[in-house]
């Protein structure tokens, strides 16, 4: 792999397979029919909008209806759900494809005399356009009228919108409105407003003409001056045959900035392309938008009942982020400042369980208030604070910008979850050292336990982070920072020489995902390579075979770190059985259920190649860390 992210680091990463037939273009997905199952449509996204392609509605990042566990991404109307057809016409070749190079999906009808070609992209520079184009493009010897027929269903109703009509705006129509109901009581409906070209139900290219395009925009924004603003910049890129050119440029740019080159089979470079695609759909490298967070499944999805909700998890800060760090460092300080912004909610969610500073919720939404439609994540999976400042490291180790946490509230956010921690904390008498009781840990097929192996192990890590970035700023360490990251339990078995999960944890009980053996890779936590290799062959053959998309990518690291390359393969290509034909999308679970469109699998399966068959670090991150045994069965020191 070749990378123009680290300069000095750089190398291929060649992995077992035979090379493919350059032939075969490995940055456009295309078929001759779409799949059966409407949830596995290419999506169209940028940092604002997103949809499935032929889908009736479409999001708009950070716009939520429903209060509490109901929030969720709220439904807009979709104009840009088009479809062309000719009925009755015989002999026509269909080709449907999602170019990566240009973040654009397209439809192509061939016939003898003709071509006709819709496409239809989430523009990525003017991101409150939606924008759906149609050329026909006759033959050099036909001379008949070409009709094109469009099918769209179309109203402008909302289960989610108190839309209004409004009047007209340069040929386009327009509606406005405010969410039904606000996440918190007496909080904010926000506002949307969109404009739209209408769509015929036919085209029709005339005899004396030899090719023509139509190009129907819709505008999204919170604001009617946004709207309209949007809606007429797009008209003038229309009028001057730059609109589709200039978002061509910006996704162009943006693979400049994240050229990776893989040699292997085809089927893995395919993989590799599509899951950077669809993370560079859901980012812009220069953040000028309010960030709104990352959900698992995209801005594309997250109505109610679906794909979380459109609620951002840990996934944002432990699968997705450590990728875009690597080449986006900008994009990934938005997503810090998504959670800078939402503090006031996580401090809120710890006064509500009665403790001090901030826990973030499980499942967040605009507030950072807890949104988890199920109480028990919400009051148990707490690793998410940890999850969280573990992203605030990685962005300090490998940017070193002190600005985010000296002036734009970076310090006070790290400051507030090292005091949950120390509150969260009670010591153990019997074993004298902290122990954190009562909590899920990843593997969620078990809750209400003691001392997760690695939920402890993050919060040590937070307040380690915590203490030396306080002396990095020249701030007063707190004693009970380090105190309580000296003194916390991590469970190690001793004899056997692994981490149980968490207190009472039996050899062979079932795990749910990825959990211990996050402690070696993203947590570097110390251990010798005789424990690490212990961890992966005691939770390999436990964990759900079908499970989550990400566990196996973490093995596949794993089990690189100690040079074990065929037992890496073979765990990474169970990935594989996540993804989907023919547009790449993945599944969260390998049976098809769960979350669609899954960024987290997709960032799994990209930290496995950048972090596992590359070597690359973010720079520092080791620092206060060496592999050795440890020397405590719960790795605390006797004082407290």
């Amino acid at each position: 792999m070749r990378s123009r992210c680290l300069p000095g680091r750089c190398g291929i990463a060649r992995l077992s397979g035979a090379m493919a037939d350059g032939s075969e273009d490995p940055a456009v997905f295309s078929s001759s029919s779409l799949p059966a199952d409407p949830r596995l449509l290419a999506t169209v996204t940028n940092a604002y909008l997103g949809t499935r392609v032929y889908r009736d509605t479409l999001h708009v990042s950070g716009v939520y209806s429903g209060a509490a566990g109901d929030t969720h991404r709220a439904d807009v109307p979709s104009p840009a759900n088009v479809h062309m057809a000719m009925p009755g016409a015989g002999g026509l070749d269909e080709t449907f494809a999602l170019d990566t190079r240009t973040g654009t999906f397209s439809h192509e009808l061939r016939a003898t005399d003709f071509v006709a070609t819709q496409q239809i992209y989430a523009h990525y520079s003017l991101v409150h356009l939606m924008v759906v184009s149609i050329t026909i493009r006759r033959s050099a010897h036909a001379t008949r009228p070409i009709t094109i027929q469009l099918q769209t269903p179309f109203e402008p109703k909302s289960q989610d919108l108190d839309l209004k009509q409004g009047p007209d705006f340069q040929g386009a129509h327009y509606v406005y409105g405010r969410t039904l109901v606000p996440e918190v009581r007496g909080g904010p409906c926000p506002a949307v407003h969109m404009l739209w070209t209408p769509v015929p139900g036919a085209l029709t290219l005339r005899g004396e003409e030899r090719e023509r395009r139509w190009q129907f925009l819709t505008a999204v924004a919170g604001s009617e001056e946004g709207a309209k603003g949007s809606y007429r910049r797009g008209l003038a890129c229309a009028a001057a045959g730059s609109l589709h050119r200039r978002h061509a440029r910006a996704w162009a740019a943006l693979w400049r900035g994240c050229s990776v080159e893989l040699a292997g089979p085809l089927r893995l470079r395919r993989a590799l392309r599509g899951s950077l695609f669809y993370l560079l759909s859901s980012i812009t490298p220069h953040p000028v938008l309010p960030p709104h967070g990352i959900s698992p499944g995209g801005v594309a999805n997250g109505a109610r009942g679906e794909d979380y909700w459109g609620h951002v998890f840990w996934d944002q800060e432990t699968w997705i982020f450590p990728n875009i760090l690597l080449f986006y460092p900008k994009a990934a300080r938005a997503m810090l400042e998504y959670r800078i912004h939402t503090l006031e909610g996580a401090l809120h969610n710890a006064r509500e369980q009665g403790y001090e500073g901030a826990k973030f919720p499980w499942e967040s939404a605009a507030t950072g208030r807890e949104v988890c439609p199920e109480e028990i994540y919400g009051a148990q999976e707490i690793h998410i604070s940890g999850d969280v400042l573990l992203a605030f490291e990685q962005y300090y180790h490998t940017t070193q910008d002190q600005k985010l946490f000296r002036e734009e509230g970076g310090w006070r956010l790290v400051c507030a979850v090292a005091q949950y921690w120390c509150s969260r904390m009670v010591w153990s008498e019997e074993e004298q050292c902290y122990h954190i009781r009562d909590v899920m840990p990843p593997d969620e097929h078990h809750c209400h336990v003691d001392n997760s192996a690695y939920t402890n192990a993050v919060a040590q890590r937070s307040l380690t982070f915590a203490a030396d970035l306080a002396r990095d700023l020249m701030f007063p360490v707190p004693e009970q920072w380090l105190r309580r990251a000296r003194s916390i339990k991590v469970p190690f078995d001793a004899g056997k020489k692994y981490h149980p999960e968490y207190d009472g944890y039996s050899l062979g009980e079932p795990v749910k995902q990825a959990d211990v053996v996050l402690l070696g890779f993203p947590l570097m936590h110390p251990m010798s390579p005789a424990v690490r290799r212990n961890d992966l062959e005691v939770y390999e053959p436990v964990t759900e075979p079908h499970g989550p998309a990400m566990t196996w990518s973490m093995f596949t690291v794993g089990w690189l770190e100690l040079k074990e390359v065929q037992r890496a393969q073979a765990l990474l290509n169970k990935c594989f059985s996540h993804i989907t034909e023919p547009f790449k999308i993945w599944v969260e679970n390998s049976d098809g259920s769960g979350a669609v469109n899954f960024l987290t699998g997709m960032g799994g399966f990209l930290q496995a190649i950048l972090f596992g068959y590359t070597g690359f670090s973010h720079i520092g991150i080791e620092r206060h860390w060496r592999q050795k045994e440890p020397r405590l069965s719960h790795h605390c020191a006797p004082q407290h």
